[in-house]
């Protein structure tokens, strides 16, 4: 009889794990921001990993104008090739007009569609209030089934009256923060070995 080991009985990476968290907010400071670096510094705490983080309001203007990817300047060329080789990548953005701003998405229309194929991919948002927490299930996880990668059972929503200033404040969203951050454990084993995309 075969028996075959589970995810979270597979050797985790010798390496330190290669996080990069992407804030889609165009402000800072930002609570989006602070939302993604505690969601990856909850990770980083359970396992040996490096954080990098993306932030829009820097990478952004350096977007606007790039009709192609060999249109960008060097700055957002690095974020966009740091975002391709996470192992595991925190997204959030702010909810604006029911779903992401725009620049997040045109940031993600530059990386290659097959980049992220099996990457394990963490999901946040914030916004005004609590009307707008299933952007993450409606908007955020479509848009990274697009890539085939591997969204994570739990994602973080956060209003903005659960911050103080760049802190997230809320017991319940911290609460929420650590169980996201346990329930990745088990998906940041071992890489599996390239596969063959399905066709799109």
């Amino acid at each position: 009889m075969t028996h075959h080991a589970s995810l979270a009985q597979v050797p985790l990476v010798a390496e330190p794990l290669r996080i990069v968290a992407v804030s889609g907010s165009l402000h800072r400071p930002s609570s989006t921001t602070a939302l993604v670096a505690a969601l990856a510094d909850a990770v980083a705490a359970r396992i040996d990993a490096q954080i990098e983080v993306v932030e829009l309001a820097q990478v952004g203007p350096h977007l606007a104008g790039a009709l192609e990817r060999a249109a960008l300047p060097v700055g957002a060329e690095q974020a966009i090739e740091a975002i391709e080789a996470a192992d595991l990548l925190v997204v959030g953005s702010p909810v604006y007009r029911a779903s992401f701003t725009g620049l997040f998405k045109h940031l993600f229309d530059f990386v290659d569609q097959r980049a992220l194929i099996d990457t394990p991919v963490l999901l946040a948002a914030t916004g005004g209030s609590h009307r707008h927490a299933l952007t993450i299930e409606h908007q955020l996880r479509p848009l990274f089934a697009f890539f085939q990668a591997l969204t994570l059972p739990v994602g973080v929503y956060a209003s903005s009256a659960e911050f103080e200033g760049e802190r997230v404040r809320c017991p319940e969203v911290l609460e929420r923060i650590e169980a996201a951050a346990d329930r990745a454990l088990p998906y940041l084993a071992r890489r599996p070995a390239p596969v063959r995309p399905t066709a799109w």
